[in-house]
C-alpha cells in the first residue's frame, strides 16, 4: 500500500464506492427506483437525504439505481469495444497486405462519423433498449480501439520474437494472444479506462438528449435531465449527478494513470 501514490489511492477508493454501490443498489437503496414519495423537490432531510426529484421520488435511491445502469451500460461497452477492437487491429497488424488496407479503410469511413450523430440517427430508427445501447457505444468505441491496436501491433509484429514464432509455423492466433496481446497491455490498460471514461460520459449524453436510457429506469445523464429545471429555482438535484459523473471519471483516470505508470516502469525494470 505504500507504494501506491496519494492521488491513486483516492482513484481507488471513489471508483471502489461507486462500483460497491451498483452491485449492491437494491440493498442500499432506501426507496424503490421509481418510487413515489414526497411531494416535488422536497429539500435535503433525515428522511430524503438529497431531496426528491422533479416528481417526488427519492433522489438518492435514483441516484444509487442510476448509477448502477450507467456504470453497467459503460463497462460492458468498454468490454465489447476492446474485444472487438484490440482482436481486429491485432489480426490487421499480424496479417498486413490488403486484410490491414481493408480493415484499417473500413474503420476510417465509421470514425470519419461523428459518433454523436451516428448513435442518434441509429437510436432514432431503432428500439432505445439497454442491449442496444450497449451494442452500439461498443461497436462505435471499438474503432478507436482498433487504431491504438494496429498501431501498437504494427511496432511488435517486426520484433525478432514474432519473426522467430512465424518460422516455427506458429498460427495468427498464437502470435496475436501469445506473441503481440502480453507487450501491447500496457497502453491497452490506459486506453481502457480513457474509453470507459468515454462511455460513461457518451451512455449520460444521449440519456440527457432522450435517445439513452429511458424512463421509468435511472441513469446519471436522465437524472440530469428531470430535474434540470430545478436549476432555475436554486434547487440542485440535477447537480448531484453531474457531481458523480465527474468524480467518476476523475477517479478512473487517476487509476488508469497509475497503472500505466506501474507496468511501464516493471517493463523498464526487467529490460
Amino acid at each position: 500500500m505504500k507504494n501506491i501514490p496519494i492521488s491513486a489511492m483516492i482513484g481507488l477508493f471513489f471508483t471502489g464506492i461507486y462500483f460497491l454501490m451498483a452491485v449492491f443498489a437494491p440493498w442500499i437503496a432506501p426507496y424503490g427506483m421509481a418510487e413515489v414519495v414526497g411531494d416535488v423537490w422536497e429539500p435535503s432531510s433525515s428522511e430524503f437525504l438529497l431531496g426528491t426529484d422533479s416528481i417526488g421520488r427519492d433522489l438518492l435511491s435514483r441516484m444509487i439505481y442510476g448509477g448502477q445502469t450507467t456504470i453497467f451500460i459503460a463497462t460492458a461497452a468498454t468490454i465489447l469495444s476492446f474485444t472487438l477492437g484490440s482482436v481486429m487491429g491485432f489480426f490487421a497488424a499480424v496479417s498486413g497486405g490488403w486484410v490491414d488496407q481493408a480493415l484499417s479503410r473500413f474503420v476510417d469511413l465509421i470514425m470519419s462519423i461523428p459518433s454523436l450523430i451516428f448513435a442518434l440517427v441509429v437510436l432514432s430508427v431503432m428500439p432505445t433498449t439497454v442491449p442496444i445501447l450497449i451494442i452500439l457505444m461498443g461497436l462505435l468505441d471499438s474503432t478507436r480501439v482498433f487504431r491504438l491496436a494496429r498501431a501498437v501491433a504494427v511496432d511488435i509484429t517486426v520484433m525478432d520474437y514474432v519473426e522467430a514464432a512465424r518460422l516455427r509455423g506458429e498460427k495468427i492466433g498464437w502470435i496475436i494472444f501469445r506473441e503481440t496481446l502480453p507487450n501491447a497491455l500496457s497502453p491497452l490498460v490506459a486506453e481502457m479506462g480513457l474509453r470507459f471514461i468515454f462511455a460513461v460520459l457518451f451512455v449520460s449524453t444521449l440519456s440527457f438528449l432522450g435517445l439513452g436510457v429511458q424512463p421509468p429506469q435511472a441513469d446519471w445523464g436522465g437524472i440530469v435531465k428531470e430535474n434540470k429545471e430545478g436549476i432555475n429555482y436554486g434547487i440542485q438535484a440535477a447537480l448531484y449527478p453531474a457531481y458523480a459523473i465527474a468524480t467518476l471519471c476523475i477517479s478512473i483516470n487517476l487509476v488508469a494513470d497509475w497503472i500505466l505508470n506501474r507496468t511501464t516502469s516493471l517493463k523498464g525494470g526487467r529490460g
